[in-house]
């Protein structure tokens, strides 16, 4: 688990800071790809990277032969939300859910490259993390616009995230539900067009003595809408705050 202590480590390097760079601008990159970039050695940039994941700034992923590494925003956005986030109370405006992207409905996600991995670890149970991510009521108190996820989660089922109102901002289909382990759905907003295809959205949960690890994966995002890091950054974080607090983040969901 990440500590403060660790985050400021492991940024205080300068080679540090430019391989966050270059996740940064291009996630999911092999050690040969990160090694090129920075003209180190292999042995070097190891070195580098195991801090990094000691911090949980970078999160990997193997799928086939090949292991990615991902910038994962969560121990960042935990600081910002300690220190920043009470000066300036403002509500959330950089969340671009632009997604074009067309995935077929039966491929296998083991073996492919997700666009988008976060960890976050939560003093929470596995099956009150599983609550929040299939409860409408507390949905609500952390998502996105204060928005409910309404929907049958069990393999096969459908979902929706609804306004107050009742207008259906994303739906979907629950393609893998074990419970208190694994969520893998179809996101498809309601705003595009239609015939956009579904991106595909994965939760991973685990047990880890008294917290719970929690692994966001998104596949399918397309290139040019990095604004969907930054939103799933602040579902974490206002998640993680409501399930250890009792209250999700004040920008982000609606009260009440």
């Amino acid at each position: 688990m990440h500590s403060m202590d660790a985050l400021f480590k492991a940024l205080s390097d300068e080679t540090r800071r430019q391989l966050l760079d270059r996740l940064r601008q291009r996630d999911g990159q092999t050690l040969t790809e990160l090694e090129a970039a920075l003209g180190m050695t292999r042995f070097g940039v190891m070195k580098h990277l195991k801090v990094l994941e000691a911090a949980s700034l970078v999160v990997t992923h193997k799928a086939g032969r090949f292991k990615y590494h991902y910038l994962n925003a969560a121990p960042l956005q935990s600081a910002v939300d300690r220190w920043i986030e009470p000066l300036t109370r403002q509500p959330l405006t950089r969340v671009i859910l632009d997604l074009k992207a067309e995935l077929e409905r039966t491929f296998a996600v083991e073996n492919i490259k997700p666009d988008f991995i976060l960890e976050t670890f939560i003093r929470t149970t596995p099956e009150k993390l599983w609550e929040a991510l299939t409860s409408a009521e507390l949905s609500r108190r952390y998502n996105i616009r204060g928005t409910e996820i309404h929907g049958q989660f069990e393999t096969g089922g459908k979902y929706e995230h609804r306004t107050s109102d009742g207008k259906v901002m994303v739906s979907g289909e629950i393609f893998v539900a074990d419970r208190c382990k694994r969520l893998e759905m179809s996101f498809l907003p309601s705003w595009f067009g239609p015939d956009l295809k579904p991106s595909r959205i994965v939760y991973e949960i685990t047990p880890l003595d008294e917290v719970t690890k929690l692994t966001i994966l998104h596949y399918g995002i397309p290139e040019g809408h990095e604004g969907l890091k930054g939103a799933w950054a602040q579902i974490a974080s206002s998640l993680k705050s409501l399930l250890e607090t009792g209250e999700g983040l004040h920008f982000f969901a609606e009260r009440g």
